[in-house]
């Protein structure tokens, strides 16, 4: 079983959680808001918040943190599925590409969740039912 920690507040994090849990049919990929920071300091002391916040983080059940697009590649490779897409990912030039572009998404999406229409941040603004005005 690995661990992948994520941005609950992104869209496109959200969106990719619920296709690998889709995909996961052996149950091998468990995931953590890193929103709920309690249970991932908790879990993980060695993992910072503000690293976190900047992509997605997997661990090993040897304890091996795996970030950004290395962790995307690694959670891949647990899904039946995904295979052919890890493969792919680890072509030639894709170490230098793939980083690339998996941080140019990443530094930007919130950008992206705004004009798809979603504003999962807003979450923050919200206590206990009561909002703060912006």
């Amino acid at each position: 079983m690995i661990t992948a920690i994520f941005d609950g507040r992104c869209a496109i994090c959200q969106t990719t959680r619920a296709l690998v849990k889709a995909l996961d049919w052996r149950r091998r990929i468990a995931f953590q808001d890193l929103h709920e920071s309690h249970h991932v300091s908790q879990r993980f002391p060695q993992l910072e918040g503000a690293d976190l916040m900047g992509q997605i983080h997997v661990i090993t059940e040897s304890g091996r943190v795996y970030a950004g697009f290395d962790g995307t590649r690694r959670m891949l490779r647990e899904l039946p599925l995904g295979i052919p897409f890890w493969a792919v990912l680890h072509l030639p030039g894709m170490n230098r590409l793939g980083p690339r572009i998996y941080g140019w998404i990443a530094r930007r999406r919130y950008a992206i969740n705004r004009l798809l229409g979603i504003d999962l941040q807003a979450q923050d603004d919200c206590v206990d039912g009561i909002c703060k005005l912006p």
